[in-house]
């Protein structure tokens, strides 16, 4: 139960649904919004929280979940029920693309991986509950597309009598515009008309626009005129049959789409209420999504809920309030109601927090069970409550003679009739309306009567008398919203635990109120007050002062905490350092002992190539024991080191001198190692003569390969015709293809060697034609026209046609050729253009000029 009847006005739960409303992409979502209610169902507000929480996660994911064409065709197709009915095209393509999301949606809530035993473990579980058993209808959407394009138009193949009415309605359009194209040239010539005229529309017809004094001029009929009287629009004769023409197909065209429609519609008739049903999906994406967006504005958490009652909450926020101010603007509430103390009453100053304290109370536990996320710490417990009732503000009725006591009074009895151990009161300002006495003593009687049902309660307050009921009450607790006595301002912190004061002294002598009135009211409230108000600040102070020391051992804790990981870290990076020292050390030592054995190798060379005597040996032989020597006073232990692990490599003996048979190994392997160096010098100089030698062919080659000359073996680019060049003129060359002489631009042909011609290609070259062929190829080309109609043609065959007629033009050598293909919807002059993009020898291509034909001609430079 939730009461009063504006219990969501009153704690601001419209400006959520609305802004949750704001956030759904279609009217199938906002619906739900409209619908969302209080809910007492532990296991739904559970699932609705998890489905917010998968979904956020996919929010944040890699993956792109399918959020487009969310339409509401829900109406449109319960109406085809009726035989006879049927849907408009537009409704048809919103159909289609709907029907496309669900078969999207179904298919990203359907992954998964198989598990060992077969199963198949879902990705998001609760979103995929929503989508399990609902209809998806491919074949629906494959049949929408082949009666509609991508553009939501009426397609000419929807049916075989659409296809000849359009292009009936084409070629009759075309002539039209031809037929009226001549005559305006006509009356251009003859000054009728000014030069830059076109024909336009009025009425769906073809007119010329004319002055009023020339309208004689042409024959024709007046259909229209401008609004300044300048200019008249007439028909002329010999286009208003073909214009009655026109308008008569148009009619056949649109009874043809209601036919099509129609006939569609019969097939979907028998899937109305699947497609029905298949769309609530497509209403709970919506609802969800906009929820997930709700609570990240809120940056709001999704608590497991419990089935007891408990508000448990850490760092709380009213959502409302903290986007009106920001988050530094607000400050977090932790709010704790158990079994053992469920009944908080809450003091303090005026202007201090304590209607906001209440509000967020029932605004977020109303939230909740509504099934939307909560702007509350992740390390926060939730419960739920059968009831929620609220008492707050100004409830007077002039209407039903009720004054402020009265509808308090109306609010406390229906709350005490309804109250159980499952329900959550929530009072501002408790007792106040009246004189004070009684007012305290019945809202004490009236709060005995919550405590006796074990119900939930916030309240706020000022009466001493309701503070002391805590003390004698179990399961009464007492609050107070923090107040800074030095700089006199709220800190709008609740504090559990100790009842708070009113500050109305202080507050009174800031204000400026004069002392003597203060030093009055003092004596009229008596000293046992104010010494228990006194008492209730010291209390606070206290409080305060304790908890400021709580919080600064807490953050000595981080900062002990802090120190303790970067000294950890500190003493890492030294063991990292101590190995990083070892392995230079060992690198050094492994430098030296390679700069020794070159030494040895030098002496042991010049030896050899000087020829030494004894003495002369054992000079140099004595240098390198002192060279040793040297080292080993310098780096005892990394040369130590170094010997035991080249052992074998240099083994330095009697002082450090080589014995004869070690000094002659050495030289033998000194040998050996010289003979192979060099001969894998002659192998490598060998090789690289050899490569050079293919570069400098593979060169000349490339240098001399496409340089067209007089004799050389050409084709035009894109072509296999091969021809001999004759002559060459600057830029151009004249060249023979069989025995028909072209003159053409050099960059429009590509030299080749007849030796990689194909066999059956060099028989074609040196056939001779004879006299009658040739005779044949020049009427051909004299016959040549430089324009081609391939009007009311299938798409393949008016290509092949184009095919051929361009290579004709390219072989005859013309400049430009011009297509006339229509208009219509475009799928010919599209076709046609693709494949001229993709012949090398065609330069470009455009729309004919306006008042020659305009798109439906196609001009082709080569």
């Amino acid at each position: 139960m939730i009461y009063p009847n504006n219990f969501e006005q009153k704690i601001g739960f419209h400006e959520v649904r609305a802004m949750l409303r704001a956030r759904c992409l279609s009217s199938l979502g906002k619906e739900l919004v409209e619908a969302m209610a209080f809910t007492t169902d532990v296991a739904t507000i559970n699932t609705w929280l998890e489905e917010i929480r998968e979904f956020r996660g996919i929010q944040e994911g890699q993956d792109e979940f399918p959020l487009n064409n969310f339409f509401d065709v829900r109406e449109s197709v319960a109406r085809i029920r009726l035989e006879g009915t049927l849907m408009e095209v537009e409704e048809l393509f919103d159909l289609k693309r709907s029907l496309e999301t669900i078969i999207a949606i179904v298919a990203f809530l359907s992954r998964g991986d198989e598990t060992d035993n077969g199963e198949i473990r879902r990705y998001y579980p609760a979103l995929y509950k929503l989508v399990d058993g609902v209809a998806t209808f491919p074949l629906l959407v494959n049949r929408i597309s082949q009666i509609i394009d991508k553009f939501g138009k009426m397609r000419d193949n929807a049916s075989p009598e659409l296809l000849r009415i359009r292009r009936e309605l084409a070629h009759a359009e075309n002539s039209i515009s031809r037929t009226l194209y001549n005559i305006l040239r006509s009356a251009q010539s003859e000054g009728l008309v000014e030069k830059d005229v076109t024909p336009t529309m009025r009425d769906g017809r073809l007119v010329i626009p004319v002055a009023p004094g020339l309208k004689r001029k042409i024959s024709g009929i007046v259909h229209d005129e401008s609004a300044t009287g300048k200019t008249v629009f007439i028909e002329p004769t010999e286009v208003v049959e073909a214009n009655n023409k026109v308008r008569e197909l148009e009619n056949e065209e649109h009874r043809e789409i209601i036919h099509i429609l129609k006939d569609f519609a019969t097939k979907v008739r028998p899937n109305v209420r699947e497609i029905l049903d298949s769309y609530h999906l497509l209403a709970q994406i919506d609802f969800i999504r906009a929820k997930a967006e709700l609570a990240n504005t809120f940056e709001a958490f999704e608590p497991e809920v419990q089935a007891a009652s408990v508000v448990d909450w850490i760092r709380a926020y009213h959502p409302l309030l903290k986007q009106r101010l920001g988050k530094d603007g607000i400050v977090p509430l932790d709010i704790h109601l158990t079994s053992d103390n469920h009944l908080l009453i809450i003091s303090g100053p005026n202007a201090g927090g304590k209607s906001v304290c209440l509000k967020t109370v029932g605004l977020l536990q109303y939230m909740l069970q509504c099934g939307l996320s909560v702007p509350i710490g992740d390390r926060s417990t939730a419960g739920i409550f059968h009831d929620i009732m609220i008492d707050i503000g100004d409830e007077q009725s002039i209407e039903n003679d009720l004054s402020t006591y009265s509808s308090h009074l109306m609010n406390m009895k229906m709350m005490m009739r309804q109250a159980s151990d499952k329900t959550l009161i929530l009072i501002d300002e408790f007792g106040t309306g009246t004189e004070p006495q009684i007012g305290g003593a019945i809202a004490e009687s009236v709060l005995k009567q919550f405590w006796k049902k074990k119900a939930w309660a916030v309240i706020t307050t000022h009466y001493q008398n309701l503070k002391h009921f805590a003390k004698e009450h179990t399961g009464v607790i007492n609050g107070a919203m923090l107040y800074d006595r030095h700089e006199m301002k709220p800190l709008f912190q609740l504090a559990i635990g100790r009842p708070g004061s009113s500050f109305a002294i202080e507050i009174a002598r800031k204000t400026g109120i004069p002392e003597e009135v203060i030093q009055d009211a003092s004596e009229i409230v008596g000293s046992d007050y104010i010494q228990s108000d006194k008492y209730l600040q010291d209390i606070v102070r206290d409080k305060r002062y304790w908890e400021s020391k709580r919080q600064t051992v807490h953050a000595h804790e981080k900062e002990l905490e802090k120190r303790i990981a970067q000294y950890e870290k500190d003493m890492a990076q030294l063991e990292q350092s101590r190995k990083e020292i070892l392995n230079r050390a060992k690198l050094q030592a492994e430098e030296i002992i390679r700069e020794s054995n070159k030494r040895i190798e030098n002496a042991i060379k010049e030896i050899r190539e000087k020829q030494a005597e004894k003495e002369e040996t054992k000079r140099i032989r004595q240098q390198l024991a002192e060279y040793e020597a040297n080292i080993l006073e310098a780096t005892p232990s990394a040369t130590k080191k170094s010997q035991k692990g080249k052992a074998g490599a240099t083994q330095i003996k009697d002082h450090g001198l080589l014995s004869d048979d070690d000094f002659q190994k050495k030289i033998d392997k000194i040998k050996s190692r010289k003979e192979r160096h060099e001969q894998h010098l002659k192998e490598k100089s060998s090789k690289q003569k050899e490569a050079a030698e293919a570069l400098q062919k593979a060169a000349l080659k490339q240098k001399t390969a496409g340089v067209i000359v007089v004799g050389s073996q050409v084709r035009i680019k894109g072509l296999t015709s091969v021809g001999k060049v004759e002559n060459i003129d600057g830029k151009q060359a004249t060249v023979i293809f069989g025995g028909m002489r072209s003159k053409m631009a050099l960059n429009r042909l590509e030299s080749i060697d007849a030796a990689t011609l194909p066999q059956e290609q060099q028989q074609f070259q040196a056939y001779s034609y004879s006299r009658e062929t040739r005779k044949t190829i020049d009427e051909h080309r004299n016959n040549f026209r430089q324009e081609i109609d391939v009007r009311g043609m299938r798409t393949e065959a008016a290509i092949l046609r184009v095919q051929r007629f361009i290579d004709d033009a390219i072989l005859v050598g013309v400049g430009q050729v011009r297509i006339l293909h229509g208009k219509g919807n475009g799928i010919l002059r599209t076709m046609i253009r693709q494949y001229l993009s993709t012949i090398p020898n065609v330069q470009s291509f455009r729309d004919e000029h306006v008042q020659f034909g305009g798109a439906g001609i196609t001009v082709v430079e080569l």
